[in-house]
């Protein structure tokens, strides 16, 4: 075990270099003066090499070579699997491309910012012809076995590709554009509750109410706080602090609390982790897709239905007492209005699904050789209009609305759609074993739902597989069924289909 312990402690020492990363990237959304861009690019740079070094050390995968031999507990076998991975990948990048990398995207996010605040893409185009140049680098040093999209699909859902997101979104897309249809024409004949059009709701009542939800939902702000950027994120930077964000809209209190309800819901992932193996693969997040499926649990199974509301009602008062005078099923009818609009992150759960698929086809493109960045802006406004039926009106609402490309993240967006997939199932799960989970959600106690999340997927962190895991925790293999039929039969009571 003397060879186990050398191989932890560089295990542990690459994963605190990972927690330094994220804690400069944190504050260089939240809290960096603009001038400082250029020294923070060039130490993310160079703290990219330094866990570059010890990631491709010869004597790790010595190490590596030698544990595979030796019979390991589950736990020890988990970090040697994760630790193989990495190690084969890093060996495939040279240290100047991976420093490279690094500064071109903290330099590119600053770009992205100013860009996206003046909804200018020509802004923004260099650096993200720069990152799309490099990333395409990678995926030659990495080497392309299908297609190169590929590539960048298994950096962030293990095994994923192509051919099987491809036949899933099909799937998908053919139950929820009917759907889409249906609820559009009932839309017609039955008047809808709005926001008032005049009204404003402040910021500080919105941190407020926030607050108490993220509480309630069982966030540790004594382990943790929130902030607000420009694009909403979640990051557990070190054990006992875990950071999300949000943004404010004054004439739209929801955008705020579906931000704060989905990124809580990645941070109690954190939160959650088993501390015994912390900088550890093991004691990791298993995927982005589970991560996912963490806030979408929270942020449309629990957050978007009246037994919700019928809790968060006093405090929405307390907030915004010039208010009208709603009840939890109109607030609840706000909160689920479907509408074909421009924002991802603020789009309806029928909607949500095709606005990720939208992303996944344009990536697609790019990295296959049939899209040039020049052409990404109206490609992504002719896929918007054939879609939604909409045109869009400048870039903020197109393509430069989302913070994932500025990291150099392609190949992010399909796990938001793994993470809707998931939360229905676990959801399911959960309803089995309490009954209903609308009275439970009522009582204003919702921790027995995190302390079930906890023991199935939090505190396994990376033990097994995405696939493993969910299986485990569910009794069945994933599967898109749980969401169809979630969302079908939500959406039918809402908008009285038949």
């Amino acid at each position: 075990m003397d060879l186990y312990d050398e191989f932890l402690n560089r295990v542990k020492d690459i994963h605190r270099l990972s927690a330094l990363q994220g804690h400069l990237g944190w504050d260089q959304e939240v809290l960096m003066p603009v001038k400082g861009a250029a020294s923070r690019g060039e130490m993310m740079a160079w703290l990219a090499g330094q866990r570059h070094q010890r990631l491709v050390d010869p004597r790790l995968g010595e190490l590596i070579t030698a544990l595979s031999s030796i019979d390991l507990d589950g736990d020890q076998k988990a970090n040697l699997r994760e630790m193989k991975r990495s190690h084969q990948q890093a060996i495939c990048l040279p240290q100047s491309f991976v420093e490279s990398f690094a500064q071109a995207r903290s330099e590119a996010l600053v770009a992205w910012q100013q860009a996206r605040e003046q909804s200018d893409f020509q802004a923004f185009k260099p650096a993200l012809e720069h990152l799309i140049s490099l990333t395409r680098q990678k995926i030659d040093y990495l080497g392309v076995e299908t297609t190169p999209y590929d590539v960048l699909l298994d950096e962030y859902e293990v095994s994923m590709k192509v051919s099987d997101y491809d036949p899933l979104f099909a799937g998908l897309k053919a139950r929820l554009v009917p759907l889409l249809q249906s609820i559009t024409a009932a839309q017609t004949r039955q008047e809808e509750p709005t926001l008032p059009a005049d009204m404003r709701f402040p910021i500080d009542s919105q941190k407020a109410f926030c607050h108490n939800v993220s509480a309630a939902m069982g966030f540790d702000f004594e382990a943790g706080r929130m902030d607000a950027s420009t694009h909403p994120f979640s990051a557990g930077l070190w054990p006992g602090d875990t950071r999300f964000t949000t943004r404010f809209d004054d004439k739209d209190p929801f955008s705020c609390l579906y931000a704060v309800m989905h990124e809580t819901g990645h941070a109690l992932y954190e939160q959650g982790l088993d501390q015994e193996h912390r900088y550890t693969p093991r004691g990791a997040a298993v995927s982005l897709g589970v991560h996912e499926s963490q806030s979408r649990f929270w942020e449309n199974q629990i957050g978007r239905t009246p037994s919700f509301w019928k809790v968060a009602l006093p405090w929405f008062k307390q907030a915004f007492p010039d208010a009208p005078d709603w009840d939890e099923h109109t607030l609840n009818q706000i909160a689920n209005r479907v509408e074909k609009g421009f924002i991802r992150v603020e789009a309806d759960e029928v909607t949500y699904n095709l606005h990720v698929m939208i992303r996944y086809e344009i990536e697609k493109q790019l990295f296959n050789g049939e899209l040039s960045v020049d052409d990404l802006p109206s490609a992504w406004n002719a896929m918007f209009k054939e879609w939604f039926g909409l045109d869009v009106p400048e870039d903020r609402l197109g393509c430069l609305q989302d913070i994932h490309w500025s990291m150099g993240a392609f190949g992010y967006f399909p796990t938001y759609t793994l993470g809707n997939l998931y939360a229905a199932q676990l959801l399911e799960a959960m309803g089995e074993e309490f009954g209903s989970i609308d009275d439970l959600i009522e009582t204003g106690d919702w921790s027995p739902m995190l302390e079930w999340l906890r023991p199935r997927i939090h505190q396994r962190g990376s033990q097994v597989t995405p696939a493993e895991l969910i299986t485990d925790a569910t009794g069945s293999a994933p599967s898109p069924e749980p969401f169809l039929r979630y969302v079908e039969r939500k959406y039918s009571l809402l908008y009285h289909l038949a």
